[in-house]
């Protein structure tokens, strides 16, 4: 089938100065649904051309009108004040909240079937949307919203079958304590955990935080490229998954614990969250920053040892939660429900 795909952000290693989490699974989710027989047009801005130079138009198509599609797919997009909610043409203005209106009205203001994956968690409880005979809401969460879909962000099948546990914890690794990630809503749990173990550890902490003045002694290196987070992981120990209370009451887990684990490095987890052991081993969870302190030092000290293999292969084990296949016969099961696909 046509599924004409909406997202704001970018197939490739886009700008450094821009937050989109979606680098690290959205290619791998279109191209696989395209070797499942899909043809994709995006309906949102070619970003990757406009505004970080990679023209991609050779292997994949845009379309900024209104093409024939069997299917609408959302990555959800919300109003944010000052950006998307200003007129068109006003200095800071993004259109794609005025573009996916415009989607939802053509295509399923007419019955077209429409998928909307919330990706942040942003789609009001009682939007009338929700209640659409052909709209189907899916959340990347274990126990997602009344009426939603789970759909998780997907890793690639051969990134998994071809991790090697032994292979990354014979890298020599000189940084401790990691974490990758802006600060959006991760005050509370920044504190009560990262920056106990920062105070005690060499750490480093990459992207966005705009209000740092609580924490005066911790390295905040600020936003690095996409293409030099790997290499991040790559060097450290251990990273924390930070999540907002709103992620954590639902098992709604990003995208940086697989990029921690594919690089060997171990993802410490506040036990509060929900189905944490789902999601990592319990040797790596921590109730408060003190244990956090210690599991570090713990971790430190197994650096390059068979125990060290051993918890990254039951890390990969858990990964297997959001394996590209399981993703895409989630989605085409959807399809089937509103009577398209195969």
């Amino acid at each position: 089938m046509l599924i004409g795909y909406s997202f704001w952000g970018f197939l490739g290693p886009g700008i450094t100065d821009t937050p989109d989490g979606g680098r690290s699974h959205r290619r791998v989710l279109i191209d696989g649904l395209r070797e499942r027989g899909h043809e994709i047009v995006f309906v949102q801005a070619n970003r990757d051309r406009e505004e970080a130079g990679l023209d991609l138009t050779h292997a994949y198509r845009w379309d900024n009108g209104l093409p024939e599609v069997d299917v609408l797919f959302l990555e959800w997009r919300w109003p944010i004040p000052g950006r998307n909610t200003t007129a068109c043409g006003t200095l800071g203005h993004t259109c794609d909240l005025h573009r996916q209106q415009q989607l939802l009205d053509h295509y399923t203001g007419r019955g077209t079937p429409t998928v909307v994956w919330d990706k942040d968690r942003r789609l009001p409880e009682h939007d009338p949307l929700r209640q659409g005979a052909n709209v189907t809401v899916c959340e990347p969460a274990l126990h997602p919203s009344p009426g939603a879909v789970s759909l998780l962000f997907p890793v690639a099948d051969s990134a998994l079958d071809v991790a090697d546990p032994m292979a990354l914890a014979a890298r020599h690794r000189d940084l401790p304590l990691v974490y990758v990630g802006n600060q959006y809503e991760r005050d509370d749990a920044f504190n009560r955990f990262f920056a106990p173990a920062a105070n005690s550890h060499p750490h480093l902490v990459a992207g966005k935080w705009t209000s740092t003045q609580r924490w005066p002694g911790l390295n905040f290196h600020g936003r690095v490229p996409f293409v030099e987070v790997n290499a991040l992981y790559h060097r450290s120990v251990a990273t924390l998954l930070l999540l907002p209370d709103r992620y954590a009451r639902a098992a709604h887990m990003t995208q940086r614990l697989f990029e921690a684990v594919l690089a060997g490095c171990l993802p410490l987890t506040p036990a509060a969250i929900r189905d944490a052991a789902r999601f990592t081993p319990t040797e790596l969870h921590a109730a408060d920053g003190r244990q956090l302190v210690g599991r570090i030092t713990e971790l430190v000290s197994l650096a390059g040892t068979e125990r060290h293999a051993e918890l990254i292969d039951l890390c990969l084990d858990r990964l297997d939660l959001f394996r590209l296949s399981r993703q895409l016969d989630t989605i085409e099961q959807v399809l089937a429900g509103h009577g398209v696909g195969r």
